[in-house]
């Protein structure tokens, strides 16, 4: 086996990142003659340094070493390995997806908002614009909507069923932008933070 020498990276990097550094080769046998890889490397001696490798894809790598005259038989067992890790990989990053929900909090210090449930909707408007007109943009939209074909057969009649059947279009027409179709729950808040976890 012909030996390698040492090979330093370092003046194709930063000069304040620390390299590592290939201390021994081997022959990748019975894949390609003359294709090598590191077996003994010394450790980062800058551990928060991050080199990241490209990622090719299994396919691809099929491809080269077709293009290469790999063994069939080589060719399959490596590409199966490589499946089989991507595999793994694949499931360990998947994570479950929580779900959501929207709430409305309403800051009552003072006691004001009546006791009771209520629920309601998520709605955006231009900045620019007062709140108080959010209800004649749903109006507009409404109204667009029921002189429709579709809404001629069947059309809206209460706020509610505006927001949860009428187009988003006719919303953008009026500058108004429905965050929740369905209704959310208001919750009301005093807006103190309590000084002890367990009040």
């Amino acid at each position: 086996m012909q030996e390698f020498p040492s090979v330093n990276l370092a003046a194709r990097r930063p000069a304040d990142r620390t390299i590592l550094r290939i201390d021994h080769v081997e022959e990748l046998i019975g894949i390609l003659p003359g294709l090598y890889i590191g077996i003994h490397s010394c450790p980062f001696v800058d551990e928060t340094a991050h080199i990241s490798m490209p990622k090719i894809e299994i396919n691809q790598v099929a491809e080269i070493l077709k293009r290469n005259k790999v063994d069939p038989a080589i060719l399959r067992q490596v590409v199966a390995e490589m499946n089989t890790l991507a595999q793994a990989a694949a499931e360990e990053e998947k994570l479950p997806t929580a779900k959501k929900q929207h709430v409305i909090l309403v800051s009552d210090p003072e006691g004001r908002f009546p006791k009771g449930d209520f629920a309601g909707w998520v709605l955006q408007i231009p900045e620019e614009e007062s709140p108080v007109t959010t209800q004649d943009r749903i109006f507009r939209a409404a109204y667009e909507f029921n002189a429709s074909k579709k809404g001629r057969l069947l059309p809206v009649k209460t706020v509610g069923e505006a927001i949860e059947n009428v187009p988003a279009k006719h919303f953008k027409e009026s500058e108004v932008w429905v965050k929740t179709k369905t209704p959310v729950l208001v919750l009301t808040t005093d807006n103190e933070i309590p000084k002890d976890k367990s009040e």
